[in-house]
């Protein structure tokens, strides 16, 4: 066999050993370590991504909470600034009607002659009686005191159980209490009002009871109420603002 022959013989013979090594399995220790070390680095990677979606899922718990928590703040404000228009508008009304009374000057009975025959107020000639219903007026139109103007209306109406100013004095009470969200007090002040059938505060009362009545959930009773006002006394300002309400209940 000639030289050439020999090296490709011996060169196929060295191919084929080192085939066979590359080949060749690894040894089984060394692929149970790895094994065992992939293993714990999969186990690692699976902890931590437990961990953050443990630690999203607590913020968006927290999220949660504090969006709820916002919704009822927003709830309470928004009330909250309702209540107190509502408070602003019961005691624009108050100022109004105070404000038409101290228009009126106070006359003798016996000044009948020069009274405006248009009017329906009546005055007395009662000098302690005029006194204490101005003083009861004035502790709202002066001194912004209702606590005091509840108690100081309340005694005149003790004090002077036939005065001709018992409607004004009940309607009065009756307002003081309406600002102050004491409807069923109110209510009772106005009805007393609306059983003086010449009452220039009648219409107003009449009003007054239907608006009770509605903030009370009780709307036919507060339809009815606003009807009367209409049917009674259809061009004042009171039969306006009920076909107002009215029209509100409709809707």
């Amino acid at each position: 066999m000639n030289s050439n022959k020999m090296r490709s013989l011996a060169f196929t013979l060295l191919v084929g050993a080192a085939t066979q090594v590359v080949a060749a399995p690894a040894p089984v220790s060394d692929l149970n370590g790895s094994s065992a070390q992939g293993n714990d680095s999969l186990a690692r990677l699976e902890r931590m991504i437990e961990a953050r979606n443990q630690v999203q899922l607590d913020m968006q718990r927290q999220l949660d909470q504090l969006a709820s928590e916002m919704d009822e703040l927003r709830g309470l404000v928004e009330r909250n600034s309702y209540d107190l228009g509502q408070m602003l508008e019961r005691q624009r009304e108050l100022y109004r009607e105070v404000d038409a009374l101290s228009r009126q000057p106070q006359k003798e009975v016996d000044d009948t002659s020069k009274s405006d025959p248009a009017s329906t107020e009546t005055y007395t000639s009662n000098v302690s009686e005029n006194e204490a219903y101005e003083s009861a007026v004035d502790l709202i139109r002066k001194e912004k005191d209702y606590p005091g103007a509840v108690k100081a209306f309340q005694g005149f109406l003790s004090t002077y159980p036939e005065s001709v100013y018992k409607p004004n004095a009940h309607y009065w009470l009756g307002q003081l209490y309406f600002i102050q969200s004491q409807l069923a007090e109110a209510g009772e002040q106005f009805t007393a009002v609306v059983g003086f059938s010449d009452s220039n505060k009648r219409s107003d009362a009449m009003l007054k009871l239907g608006v009770i009545a509605e903030r009370s959930k009780k709307l036919d009773e507060a339809k009815t109420f606003y009807q009367k006002v209409i049917e009674l006394y259809p061009d004042s300002t009171s039969s306006r603002q009920a076909e107002k309400n009215l029209k509100a209940l409709a809707k």
